[in-house]
């Protein structure tokens, strides 16, 4: 399933050939070929390392590798920063670069978001750039071009994946729950990657500090970061001449723990280089189900409406300040958060703890689509399907019937899903059907309709 965008560019990105600077052609955001970002990067060679990382995890499928991938990174100007992104061609790669305040000299004119042409010959072009070439970005051009008898602008559709979408949900709610677990530095780092098992490797290790470095461990311990996929680690390595430390983020982890996510950054005074890995080379990151509850809340499709009128103009987000502007408590911003998500407006950086906005289209029916177990979850509960009494439910799902307990807030199920995946992956649509019957809004349309004698 995908979702068709038509994007219209100028002319293909590349570098001038009578001053050498790079203009990354654009289409999208704010006004018809937006101009985010006019200026120079000073470190001129790292930041195209970094853009072909992330490039380049957008061309590869790291499960089952197949023929390189042509899919176009996103970018976004926001405040004082330029952010790249990409999904690998399996999904379970997330890549960011940040190119930060101290990287840019410039000015970013508009925040917004759009996809990026990076084609062959812009590839080549930024594998030739040197640190001591002048390197200036131009995100968009200042004109608009249209269709006149001379010639018409040159439109190109460009498939935007709905994994990819999925894919920011998933990820900014899975990493919105990391800390910071170690931190290397430079010449560690080198070392550490450089050992690490590469190519197709699909093993899950675990990474525990050991004094000024890391230590591997095929076994989860107190303060162990997960490493599921160790080859995938692989991007990063080109962009360690310019790092000074490395540094993981990931989930409270214990003895018996089974694989989660982690994310893994190269960080430079002027720029981050970040990888999310998923939490096994065969997951994607748009199945893993993590925005499910957030999605099946009665309010939620509102509750975004109204979130996203505050986003407008603000490219920072601050949950605390979004609750006071809303009148909404904050789960039900961070609910909301995750519902935009689906639509990839929002993100989060795990370097500063905090959320960011892109300037994409949002619809909550697509929203909604997007999430095929929610759909089959609410047509559970239209078809009177799930039936609740204490800490118990019972769920008619075609020939069969599913028990639903409730503990403790949390929901299992007798269904094959939830046996193979015990809620690692998101509740299953059983699950949640339940738990959008016991909402308070469904709870308080019940008790109405057996105060009026009808059946709810």
């Amino acid at each position: 399933m995908a979702a068709t965008a038509t994007y219209s560019y100028l002319r293909p990105s590349g570098l001038a050939p009578d001053d050498g600077r790079l203009t990354l052609q654009t289409s999208g955001g704010p006004a018809a070929h937006p101009r985010f970002f006019t200026g120079f990067v000073t470190a001129p060679e790292a930041a195209a390392v970094g853009l072909l990382a992330v490039a380049e995890v957008a061309r590869t499928r790291y499960f089952q590798p197949l023929a390189p991938a042509s899919l176009d990174p996103v970018v976004t100007g926001g405040l004082d920063r330029l952010r790249f992104e990409s999904f690998s061609g399996c999904c379970g790669v997330y890549a960011r670069l940040d190119v930060l305040p101290a990287g840019l000299d410039g000015d970013i004119v508009e925040h917004g978001t759009t996809n990026v042409d990076v084609n062959a010959p812009l590839r080549q072009a930024l594998a030739r750039v040197g640190n001591t070439d002048p390197m200036h970005l131009a995100v968009g051009p200042d004109d608009l071009t249209v269709t006149t008898w001379d010639g018409p602008v040159v439109e190109k559709k460009v498939p935007l994946p709905s994994r990819w979408l999925r894919g920011f949900a998933e990820a900014q709610v899975i990493t919105s729950g990391f800390d910071p677990r170690a931190e290397i530095d430079a010449r560690e780092a080198t070392q550490f990657l450089r050992r690490l098992p590469g190519g197709s490797d699909r093993s899950t290790l675990w990474v525990v500090p050991a004094g000024r470095s890391l230590r591997l461990t095929s076994r989860p311990v107190p303060g162990a970061v997960c490493l599921p996929g160790a080859g995938r680690l692989v991007a990063l390595r080109p962009f360690l001449r310019f790092a000074t430390a490395l540094r993981i983020y990931g989930p409270p982890v214990g003895a018996g723990s089974g694989p989660v996510a982690s994310t893994w950054e190269l960080r430079s005074p002027a720029m981050r280089l970040t990888l999310t890995l998923s939490p096994e080379p065969h997951r994607g990151f748009s199945g893993e189900g993590a925005v499910l509850a957030a999605l099946s809340g009665d309010d939620v499709a509102d509750d975004a409406d109204l979130i996203s009128a505050l986003l407008s103009w603000d490219p920072t987000i601050d949950v605390d300040a979004l609750a006071a502007g809303s009148g909404l408590a904050t789960d039900r911003v961070r609910a909301a958060l995750a519902q935009l998500g689906t639509a990839g407006r929002v993100g989060f950086d795990v370097a500063e703890a905090g959320y960011f906005h892109r300037v994409l289209p949002y619809d909550a029916a697509a929203a909604e689509r997007l999430n095929p177990r929610l759909v089959a979850a609410r047509a559970l509960v239209e078809a009177g399907a799930v039936t609740v009494a204490g800490d118990q439910a019972t769920v008619r799902s075609g020939d069969g019937f599913y028990q639903v307990r409730i503990a403790d807030g949390r929901l299992s199920c007798t269904c094959l899903w939830w046996a193979k995946h015990r809620g690692d992956r998101g509740p299953c649509k059983h699950a949640l059907a339940v738990r959008i019957v016991n909402s308070p809004a469904s709870a308080e349309v019940r008790a109405v309709a057996e105060r009026n004698g009808v059946d709810a």
